[in-house]
């Protein structure tokens, strides 16, 4: 059973920092791309960034130079540090483990940027 849990989302005032953790269960973990994706209410879900199995990473360009995308192979984890945190960075955020026809997601975190 493949299982992928989000933690470290919470309420942070704008130019804050939080740290996104994914634990998985189920899969090789090593071996999967990871990515994280967030949705806002009432928008579609987006790629937030991306990270390969060789650690390359991608990301979307509004959180380009504040977000970093990281993974440890060990601990079977996936993270996502964000600084200076903006209201528009308001929205669940999901892990998504992904390899070939395979995919699967977190339940979210919920993550809200506000004073």
């Amino acid at each position: 059973q493949v299982q992928l849990v989000e933690s470290g989302g919470g309420l942070v005032q704008p130019g804050g920092s939080l740290r996104l953790s994914c634990v998985t269960s189920g899969i090789v973990f090593s071996i999967y791309e990871m990515a994280w994706y967030r949705q806002a209410p009432g928008k579609q879900r987006e790629l937030v960034a991306g990270i390969t199995s060789g650690s390359s990473t991608n990301y979307a360009d509004s959180v380009k130079g504040r977000f970093t995308i990281s993974r440890d192979n060990a601990k079977n984890t996936v993270y996502l540090q964000m600084n200076s945190l903006k209201p528009e960075d308001t929205a669940v955020y999901y892990c998504n483990s992904k390899r070939r026809l395979n995919s699967y997601w977190g339940q979210g975190t919920q993550v809200t940027v506000s004073s």
